[in-house]
């Protein structure tokens, strides 16, 4: 099976995951456009999606389904969306695609968290995908500098600014043996809106693309 066919695999299998009547939360990204695509099909019977980016709303709307602002939402018990990369534990590193932040919040809104890639993306240690990091303009050289500290090699992710108005600052050649404290760490440092670290608030499940079908993990309790 092509990487393509894959994503609309697990895609499709995500759709299990949405609650009828309800909204629900929507990710960013290549497999994500597939997952909207495919929401297409209930779309009357869901009351609607809140969108992690602006490009994920935009697609929302072209299939008629109707977006809706987190802050009117009293609760959202699903989220869906995918990785960048993602180990067994179900941490992750996303913000390949730039909408790291407001994947984060939403993330942290909903119940349930079901992350949906294909198996090129599941890794034993976090790390060899460059980590993103949001950050404020005037606290680019600031960053960078902390992050050479953390071993990290920091490079500007040229002409982009996130759905926010700040930069990418892309982070090479970090290993990633402890998600969560480094996670922390990274937030707690004048300048990053948030990093591309999914640990503290990881995925609840996760539905892998293999060429045997989708395989589903669940967090441990």
């Amino acid at each position: 099976m092509t990487q393509d066919e894959l994503k609309q695999q697990v895609a499709q299998a995500a759709l299990e995951h949405v609650v009828e009547d309800a909204v629900v939360g929507v990710g960013s990204g290549s497999t994500v456009n597939c997952f909207i695509d495919a929401l297409a099909s209930m779309k009357n019977r869901i009351d609607g999606a809140v969108a992690a980016s602006d490009a994920s709303a935009e697609r929302l709307k072209k299939h008629g389904i109707r977006v809706v602002d987190l802050n009117s939402v009293a609760e959202l018990p699903v989220y869906i969306d995918g990785a960048d990369e993602i180990t067994e534990h179900l941490h992750m590193i996303k913000g390949g695609g730039g909408a790291l932040t407001r994947e984060k919040i939403v993330a942290a809104v909903a119940r349930k968290f079901v992350c949906i890639c294909d198996a090129s993306k599941l890794v034993p240690v976090l790390g060899k995908y460059p980590l993103p990091l949001e950050v404020v303009p005037m606290a680019r050289s600031h960053v960078g500098r902390e992050m050479l500290r953390r071993g990290a090699q920091p490079v500007l992710r040229e002409n982009f600014k996130t759905d926010n108005g700040n930069l990418i600052l892309d982070c090479h050649g970090l290993t990633v043996l402890d998600p969560p404290a480094l996670e922390r760490d990274l937030d707690g440092i004048a300048g990053v809106v948030t990093n591309g670290i999914f640990a503290r608030r990881g995925a609840d499940v996760l539905l892998l693309g293999t060429p045997d079908g989708v395989k589903t993990t669940r967090r441990k309790a």
